[in-house]
């Protein structure tokens, strides 16, 4: 019976033993593990923000002053902060918006960032890798942080600003890893055979060159959410990102710093929920590079 069963899985169903295989990489490294088991968590709470939340209006435009600036305890377990609301309720649906945030900054940064990384790539020493490769050292010497809070300046501050901001400043990491991977696999065998039997440029670009950059794209992706949200954050502590009353991790550190170290709970709380959401992502993403194998990330 054991004997068919390794038949079974490393034959009829190779694609089970390459999960085993991925996840026995992945276990290795047991701070991986606990990345994934805080993305988990952290994924539930966002989604689950209002059903889960003790004081679900404490998200919005609610106010109580008879409750405002009260400590931890078993009501409020991260207490209230000057309006009354509560922490803990403000920090998940922070959570949600910062998670919102990653996914949609992601979803512009990643395609433009690839795309034109392939095309560079793949177009080596002509005209399109010069054009598209100058632009994005431009945007490279320029710190992500400090690039978004430019671009920010000049834009009503608010999440949708935000997150144009950062996509502004992160597409060029994507496009110059990708160029890479894409400018070493031009001359490999199967893309020069692709080549001689006539298919077209956007075919093996799109069909033989970047399933091979997939990998690497999925680690970098996993490591760069906690940097978004880092930013994203950043951005709402000096006022540049979301407004009141929309909850929102930055802003509400920004909001308790100016009653440390009275009621530090104001401000500490959401301050560690930052601290973790980027823990978890970050293992999370060397687990990943380790299970890939991706060391240019």
């Amino acid at each position: 019976m054991s004997k068919f069963s390794d038949y079974k899985n490393n034959i009829i169903n190779p694609k089970v033993n390459n999960i085993r295989r991925n996840w026995f990489k992945f276990s290795r490294n047991q701070l991986s593990v606990y990345g994934l088991i805080i993305v988990c968590l952290v994924l539930f709470i966002a989604i689950f923000a209002p059903i889960i939340s003790p004081y679900p209006e404490s998200a919005g435009k609610y106010i109580n002053f008879l409750e405002a600036s009260k400590p931890p305890s078993t009501s409020h377990l991260f207490g209230t902060d000057i309006f009354g609301r509560d922490v803990l309720t403000r920090i998940f649906f922070g959570y949600r918006l910062s998670l919102i945030m990653a996914a949609v900054v992601l979803s512009i940064v990643v395609p433009t960032g690839v795309v034109l990384g392939l095309i560079a790539g793949y177009f080596r020493d002509t005209w399109i890798d010069t054009v598209i490769m100058r632009i994005t050292d431009i945007f490279v010497a320029v710190p992500p942080l400090v690039l978004a809070l430019a671009v920010c300046s000049v834009l009503t501050p608010g999440v949708f600003n935000a997150m144009l901001a950062v996509s502004v400043s992160w597409w060029p990491w994507y496009t110059r890893i990708v160029y890479g991977i894409t400018s070493s696999l031009k001359n490999e065998y199967f893309v020069q055979a692709a080549e001689v039997i006539g298919a077209k440029s956007a075919n093996i670009i799109f069909k033989e060159i970047l399933p091979n950059c997939i990998s690497l794209i999925l680690t970098k992706m996993s490591l760069d959410i906690a940097w978004v949200i880092l930013i994203g954050s950043s951005l709402s502590f000096v006022g540049l990102g979301a407004q009141q009353p929309t909850p929102d991790l930055g802003s509400m550190v920004a909001e308790g710093s100016r009653y440390l170290p009275d009621q530090w709970w104001i401000a500490i709380f959401p301050g560690f929920a930052i601290m973790i959401v980027v823990l978890g992502f970050n293992l999370l993403g060397d687990g990943l590079r380790d299970m890939f194998g991706s060391e240019g990330v």
